[in-house]
């Protein structure tokens, strides 16, 4: 219920942002921004997957091409009680993942080609649990949709503030400009508003419960940490909050204080704890690693 008030007031600013910007700028066609506005709203809901996926540069891959792979969905998904998303690979070295689709039965877990080389199998099945965990907790579609009305906004800045310096009188300018300082944050706000960081922790436990392993959870996070920090992402900053990990901290303190996510070492001490309670309350004890997952 909650995500469906976040995404119902997500749209309507959509549609007020657009139609107040639009009337702003042409008085007369203030109908024609309405439309615009529906149009745009309809689009995002139902294809804003499609999107975030394209986006990405996200491409599907199918059984033969990544049998491992969708092997170890399937599985998760069974744990979930959830169909077998599709899976999609991003040809990206910075190791990293997210899920989209806007339910259970739309559900798309994606992965760069760099986190198939990084982690060991059972790193990545709890990953891959994490993410599946977002599917089943339906948290996917106000991610992806304020992912796409953020990178829509930015681009329509961008718009203005071309349009204004076009202006040969100076006057647009001025206003384009004005324009800009207040939708430029207003998009970051967007996101910040439609992404909670306690979906993270969500999906953490999530994670640990399908795949009975905070542990390698843990591992995981850590190494995705280290490697986000040290390896650029082509990104579109507006999607980065979709990621396992914010793909956009390499080296910026900035990024980290506006993140959507929560601290990694957060993350790891609370999946560290419940790796402990797990093997308190059965006595097993952790399991070994098995072999890497291939790239």
């Amino acid at each position: 219920m909650i995500n469906q008030l976040k995404t119902i007031f997500l749209l309507g600013v959509l549609t007020a942002l657009l139609v107040s910007v639009g009337s702003a700028v042409s008085p007369g066609h203030t109908s024609t921004f309405l439309v615009m506005a529906a149009v745009m709203n309809l689009g995002a809901y139902f294809f804003s997957d499609r999107m975030v996926l394209r986006i990405s540069g996200a491409r599907e891959v199918s059984v033969s091409e990544a049998p491992e792979l969708h092997a170890l969905v399937s599985e998760l998904a069974g744990r979930a009680g959830i169909p077998k998303p599709k899976v999609f690979v991003i040809s990206q070295q910075q190791p990293n993942a997210f899920a989209t689709g806007r339910n259970p039965a739309h559900g798309v877990v994606a992965v760069t080609t760099g986190i198939l080389e990084l982690l060991d199998r059972r790193e990545l099945r709890a990953v891959l649990a994490h993410e599946i965990g977002h599917i089943a907790h339906r948290d996917i579609l106000i991610s992806s949709i304020a992912a796409v009305m953020a990178t829509a906004i930015g681009y329509l800045a961008q718009s203005l503030m071309f349009a204004g310096r076009r202006d040969n009188e100076g006057r647009g300018a001025g206003a384009a400009g004005l324009l800009v300082m207040l939708v430029a944050p207003l998009a970051a706000t967007l996101v910040q508003l439609g992404i909670s960081r306690s979906r993270e922790f969500l999906a953490d436990d999530a994670g640990a419960s399908f795949s009975g392993e905070p542990a390698a959870l843990a591992q995981a996070l850590t190494k995705l940490e280290h490697y986000a920090a040290a390896i650029p992402a082509d990104v579109v900053p507006a999607t980065a909050s979709l990621y396992i990990v914010n793909p956009l901290t390499a080296g910026t303190r900035l990024a980290r204080l506006f993140s959507t996510h929560p601290s990694t070492e957060e993350r790891v001490e609370r999946l560290l704890a419940l790796e402990q309670a797990s093997r308190g309350s059965s006595g097993a004890a952790p399991r070994g690693s098995s072999p890497a997952a291939p790239s």
